[in-house]
């Protein structure tokens, strides 16, 4: 079990050509794995697929059983409200205190006003990040809430 602060991320790489994105998203299936969100970055000669699923443990031991390279990785998940400014203010709380955001991510949520957004800071500083969204009154979420959403 892994911290209580942080979501896994499962980061993949994939050589970029055609096909090699359904098959992992076929994979995810068969292993009975959710997607919850996910986004992708992309070079000419490869891409990395992020996603937050149901299940990381089970979606890393299926891609390495279909003989991907897998990346486990701490994230944040914040809540916060849908609605403008309210991102750029989780993300000033941590520009303040010098924390840089390598990426990021949103995605839609049953919660009605609500998004989700999942920041990637370096392993460094998430501790810190951590407590500074928290002192400031943004909702960070647990692992297992943003896995079932």
């Amino acid at each position: 079990m892994g911290d209580p602060r942080f979501a896994k991320q499962v980061s993949v790489f994939l050589e970029n050509r055609m096909g090699r994105l359904s098959e992992v998203c076929s994979i995810m299936g068969r292993a009975r794995v959710n997607l919850r969100a996910f986004c992708t970055a992309d070079t000419t000669e490869f891409g990395i697929l992020r996603m937050i699923v149901s299940e990381p443990d089970r979606a890393v031991a299926a891609l390495r059983a279909n003989h991907y390279a897998v990346q486990e990785v701490d994230v944040l998940a914040i809540q916060i409200d849908d609605r403008p400014g309210q991102l750029a203010r989780a993300l000033g709380v941590l520009a303040n205190e010098g924390i840089n955001v390598e990426y990021l991510y949103a995605f839609v949520t049953p919660l009605e006003g609500q998004a989700i957004v999942i920041l990637r800071v370096n392993d460094e500083a998430k501790e810190r990040a951590w407590e500074v969204l928290t002192t400031e009154g943004l909702t960070t979420l647990a692992p297992e809430r943003v896995y079932a959403m």
